[in-house]
């Protein structure tokens, strides 16, 4: 596998180191060890997979608090994505800043999202396939969400949002939100 920083503290882009013959190729997508030594948590508690029938489909904000936070492996499997990640840890020099990745089928990129890192994407094409290796178990006690339409994050969506949830539509603007605990912290911004 190949680890690749990203401009947010601890998240990776993990490209397939491929071995190629005439039958195709073969890569490992997951390692424990090669993780460890990159020091990322190579937990997986679940494996999650999201299908989505158009495009515009947006799933997120979400993450979770400790001491159910989660970290996630994500990959697009059919079709693609445009995946946003933003930090959440008050004591990290990319605190709430954010990125995002394409991850698409073809390019078989995935992105490491560390512990306290809100997640969400946007779907690129009609029927896409998303897989997530989670690091804990979901704990909808410690579910915690931002809006995908935040003015303060102003991510730059590529496609107009032809489908969300209502949950994801009702979590709140980054005015005053939990961080790090269930109980709400004030956000100077």
């Amino acid at each position: 596998m190949i680890f690749t920083s990203t401009e947010l503290q601890d998240a990776f882009i993990i490209d397939l180191e491929e071995k190629r013959d005439r039958r195709g190729f073969f890569a490992r997508a997951f390692c424990a060890k090669e993780f460890e030594a990159h020091g990322l948590k190579p937990i997986v508690a679940q494996c999650n997979l999201s299908y989505n029938y158009i495009k515009g489909t947006l799933r997120g904000m979400h993450y979770q608090l400790a001491p159910a936070a989660e970290t996630k492996l994500i990959r697009c499997t059919k079709g693609a994505i445009y995946d946003v990640i933003i930090d959440m840890r008050p004591e990290s020099p990319t605190f709430l800043s954010h990125i995002g990745v394409e991850l698409t089928a073809a390019n078989r990129r995935a992105l490491y999202v560390p512990e306290m890192f809100a997640h969400g994407y946007q779907t690129l094409t009609d029927d896409t396939e998303v897989v997530y290796q989670v690091g804990e178990f979901y704990t909808p006690g410690y579910e915690q969400g931002l809006r995908y339409d935040d003015p303060f994050f102003n991510i730059e969506w590529p496609l107009e949002v032809t489908e969300v949830s209502e949950k994801d539509l009702n979590w709140p603007l980054l005015e005053t939100i939990p961080i790090g605990s269930p109980d709400p912290v004030e956000v100077t911004i």
